[in-house]
């Protein structure tokens, strides 16, 4: 109902264009961690650890400077966003999600907790995946298991398969289900 009341405007550029923007974010966070694994492979300096002396403001913790930085902001908040609409699309917590002027109490501290766990994790989530090498000085990287080369190995393979294989998902079929109906054989 509300793609009916959109806007031409909106239908023909708008929803084309976040489409694109989104595919392009995670095509990005795809190929960051694709060169992660590759850095994990050859360098043992790319594994997420603490960051022992850090040097605030005099270093960049990106290779292509403020650009670089920018963009891992910019994948740390499409990361979250994501994490957050996966979470509540779970058929596990689709009962979860808050109703309208109609939301029970233990049903809003279920979602507080929720949030909080999905936003604590997103630092440690982040620097595993090598989308960031920051942690904001909270030591994510003491954690043993961050130093531990199959783990994060497998924890890098496993994102940019697993993303890579439902990105390829959606978007076949989804060029496949226009196909059909552009050739009239949906009917």
């Amino acid at each position: 109902e509300l793609r009916h009341r959109a806007s031409p405007w909106q239908r023909n550029l708008g929803y084309p264009l976040v489409m694109l923007g989104l595919l392009a974010l995670t095509g990005i966070s795809v190929l960051i961690v694709c060169f992660h694994v590759l850095e994990l492979l050859l360098d043992d300096a790319a594994m997420p650890r603490g960051i022992q002396d850090a040097s605030l403001g005099q270093v960049s913790f990106s290779i292509f400077g403020s650009f670089g930085a920018a963009l891992q902001v910019v994948l740390i908040f499409y990361l979250m966003l994501s994490s957050v609409v996966g979470f509540y699309s779970s058929p596990l917590f689709t009962r979860l999600l808050p109703e309208r002027q109609d939301t029970p109490l233990t049903k809003i501290i279920g979602n507080c907790v929720s949030l909080l766990v999905l936003s604590s994790a997103l630092p440690v989530f982040s620097r595993t995946l090598g989308i960031t090498r920051f942690d904001l000085l909270g030591d994510f990287g003491r954690f043993n298991w961050l130093g531990n080369f199959y783990i994060v190995f497998l924890y890098n393979m496993g994102f940019a398969g697993l993303t890579t294989l439902c990105l390829v998902k959606k978007v076949s079929w989804a060029v496949q289900a226009e196909l059909i109906r552009a050739f009239g054989e949906d009917r």
